[in-house]
């Protein structure tokens, strides 16, 4: 039963709703999202997914994937929105936008394609999603629902730090889009290829590869796929969309040599210089520091966090990096307590390594009310950078909280020169000298950081297809951690 509190706040949202055009369609829809909200959620939302994903340090990768992308945009709906294309540092294969024209991509599905026509398609389909309106819709939907801040106040203290708007945009990244619009936005990155001069019949190689690469996943399905669901045959579909569109049109661009070409020691899977585990311990060369964590816990490495809880999640612990400024770690933990973070902090400072610290106990209120209490530790790492360290047990004062507080008095200063100078997997590019079965010719390339199942899947090709002389192939070189 819908509650009557519910029905007049949904009337409402209803009552200040306003009907927009949407640009492909002509038609008038529902929106509870101006345009000039678009455009500030995209411009707020850009820093905040920035912070939290990092840009990748390549200004020759970015500019080359800016350049097809702003001629893509040129020939779509809105070619007048002022866009902008970004390469995130991430490992995950995705692609995504956010209103205002904000198209994402990242060196994950970079290193996947095999052809600048395939990465037009990319980039139009986002496009297409922007410009059919879908991720406003998506916004209508989040406000509908009453879904916006509701979703930040159940993530990190970390994501409430942005403001409503950059929480919408990253909100945004967390909700699937219907098969109709998946479809339309197949329909209109076939469409923004062929203006463009792209040949569009090398997309449908783009979803066989990204099925490949789920299929191997399992039930961990890559992050595009998670948010883009497969609106049935899309291979073929698009097959057909593409054999219409390049119909007649001469010299359309594919440029597999050229892309490939530009993917040399593009870095490939997890970047260890940003942290990496090792059994429990953990290190980070940028920090630099090392850590180790309670045994047998399950570990996440995140670009802004590390978070590890217990087999039975009764307990939990988060590293982070906190804005200290020049406070020293007790210091910064009174400063808690008079900005009204935390309800107390009762502790002492000590020396981790040589590092100032402070271990202590915090209690602060929950979303509820209900109080709650946490073992902290802060430290010093270095003169311009704080460490917090958190933790929580469902049982306070028992073993858990012990391990928790043995795994912060852990943290140490970095010094092994050879874990200082981690290197990263990377993709490189070879030539192919002798033609044969593709299975052959890439175990020729000596010891590899990814199989041949998954060598394959990079190149888009099959196990045992015929490889030719002169052919460029991808293979991933191993770095090294120690």
């Amino acid at each position: 039963m819908i509650r009557p509190r519910i029905l007049l706040l949904l009337s409402l949202a209803l009552a200040l709703a306003s009907c927009a055009t949407n640009p492909v369609t002509g038609k008038h829809e529902l929106s509870l999202v101006s345009f000039d909200r678009e455009l500030q959620i995209g411009r707020e939302g850009h820093q905040a997914i920035v912070a939290e994903y990092g840009v990748y340090d390549d200004p020759k990768l970015a500019a080359y994937v800016d350049t097809i992308g702003q001629s893509l945009a040129r020939v779509s709906h809105l070619p007048s929105l002022g866009w902008t294309f970004t390469v995130l540092d991430d490992p995950v294969v995705n692609a995504f936008a956010t209103p205002g024209g904000y198209v994402y991509i990242t060196r994950g599905l970079l290193a996947h394609l095999n052809s600048e026509a395939q990465l037009a398609g990319v980039l139009g389909h986002e496009i297409g999603h922007v410009t059919a309106r879908h991720t406003a819709q998506q916004l209508t939907k989040q406000e509908i629902a009453g879904v916006g801040l509701a979703l930040a106040s159940a993530l990190s203290e970390d994501f409430r730090r942005y403001s409503k708007e950059a929480q919408s945009a990253l909100g945004l990244l967390m909700l699937k889009y219907s098969r109709d619009d998946e479809t339309q936005a197949d329909e209109l990155g076939v469409e923004y290829s062929a203006k463009a001069g792209y040949d569009p019949r090398e997309m449908p190689a783009t979803y066989r590869m990204l099925k490949r690469v789920g299929e191997r996943a399992g039930q961990g399905l890559p992050a595009f796929l998670s948010t883009h669901p497969d609106p049935g045959d899309r291979e073929e579909r698009t097959r057909r969309l593409a054999a219409a569109a390049a119909g007649g049109k001469p010299a359309l661009v594919v440029a597999s040599r050229g892309y490939v070409q530009r993917l040399d020691r593009l870095v490939f899977g997890h970047d260890p210089r940003q942290g990496y585990f090792e059994g429990d311990r953990y290190f980070h060369p940028q920090m630099p520091f090392t850590m180790t964590f309670p045994a047998g816990w399950q570990h996440q490495d995140a670009r802004t966090r590390v978070t590890a809880g217990s087999p039975d999640q009764g307990a939990v612990m988060d590293l982070s990096l906190v804005e200290a400024g020049t406070q020293s770690p007790a210091g910064y933990a009174r400063d808690l307590v008079r900005r009204g973070r935390v309800l107390d902090a009762n502790g002492a400072g000590e020396s981790f390594g040589g590092l100032e610290a402070w271990v202590g106990r915090l209690e602060a209120k929950g979303e509820s009310g209900e109080l709650m209490t946490f073992v902290a530790a802060f430290v010093r790492s270095a003169p311009d950078r704080m460490m917090q360290i958190v933790g929580r047990s469902a049982a306070p004062g028992e073993a858990d909280e012990a391990r928790i507080v043995s795994s912060m008095r852990s943290f140490r200063a970095l010094t092994d020169h050879a874990r200082l100078a981690a290197t990263p997997d990377r993709v490189r590019v070879v030539r192919v000298g002798t033609s044969g079965s593709f299975e052959t010719v890439i175990a020729g390339f000596g010891r590899q950081a990814v199989d041949s199942l998954g060598s394959s899947i990079l190149n888009n090709v099959e196990p045992g297809d015929e490889v030719r002389a002169g052919e460029l192939l991808k293979f991933v070189e191993p770095g090294r951690t120690r």
